[in-house]
């Protein structure tokens, strides 16, 4: 099923994980911010639970890729 997963390279996934943590720099990088209203329960808007999704997902994929490679059989 995550096979796709797999074959993609590190280095891209790492880069777009990279980029969506930290877009745009200033005045605050929105994953930050979101995370911020997370923990405030002040994120309450369609538009920013969806940006949260958008920016923290690419950091979800490096973690559900780092654990798929730990758990799978070794040769």
């Amino acid at each position: 099923m995550l096979i796709w997963l797999d074959r993609l390279p590190w280095i891209w996934l790492l880069l777009l994980a990279a980029w969506m943590a930290i877009a745009p720099i200033t005045p605050e990088p929105h994953l930050v911010e979101k995370l911020r209203l997370l923990a405030q329960g002040a994120l309450v808007r369609p538009l920013d639970i969806f940006d949260l999704a958008l920016h923290a997902t690419p950091l979800l994929l490096v973690l559900l890729k780092l654990w798929r490679q730990r758990r799978a059989p070794r040769p």
